[in-house]
């Protein structure tokens, strides 16, 4: 008698859509990540404050020709929808009505409170993978902000990619918004 491996169900972006619309993940938090639906975690009080900052932040640094989506997905093949907590994309709010969620971002940016390792080495690689070549992390934890970018091939680590290079920066220092030219002062990201 042959005995049979148990099988992983992947889905697909489109299925994973229609259970939304279904109404299956109701009063859950999730995303579809290489075909896996993650649920994550609760947010908390501190997360959701330093959500509407980096927003407030980056809002005066990116206008005209840009726009940026708070927790929405960005669409890359048939299995993936990240949502990261804040992306800016090249573009108008209504240029993906009709046409679909973007598949890249000039910006990728996530709040790490309770999974700083999923957030870092998980969503890192796939954003890496996507090609977008700024990844924001803001760490709550240690109160930093992690900045990585130039994404680069590498089969030791998550989706077969990273990010090459990697700077962090503290409260009371400056960084340069990707693809212009104005400065985020870091202790605007915190609570």
């Amino acid at each position: 008698m042959q005995t049979a491996m148990p099988r992983v169900r992947r889905w697909t972006y489109d299925e994973f859509a229609k259970l939304a619309d279904l109404d299956f993940f109701r009063g859950r938090r999730v995303e579809l990540i290489d075909g896996r639906i993650i649920e994550l975690a609760p947010q908390r009080d501190v997360h959701a404050a330093a959500l509407v900052l980096a927003l407030d932040a980056l809002r005066p640094c990116y206008g005209h020709g840009f726009v940026i989506r708070p927790r929405l997905p960005l669409r890359r093949g048939k299995g993936s929808g990240p949502e990261p907590d804040l992306a800016v994309v090249a573009g108008s709010a209504r240029d993906y009505v009709g046409t679909g969620h973007p598949s890249t971002a000039l910006l990728a940016l996530e709040i790490s409170d309770s999974t700083l390792r999923y957030d870092r080495r998980t969503k890192g690689g796939l954003y890496a993978k996507y090609g977008i070549q700024d990844y924001w992390f803001v760490n709550l934890v240690d109160r930093m902000l992690e900045v990585y970018s130039q994404p680069v091939p590498d089969r030791t680590h998550a989706f077969r990619h990273r990010f090459d290079s990697f700077t962090s920066y503290t409260p009371g220092q400056s960084v340069a918004a990707p693809g212009i030219a104005s400065q985020v002062q870091v202790s605007d990201l915190f609570p």
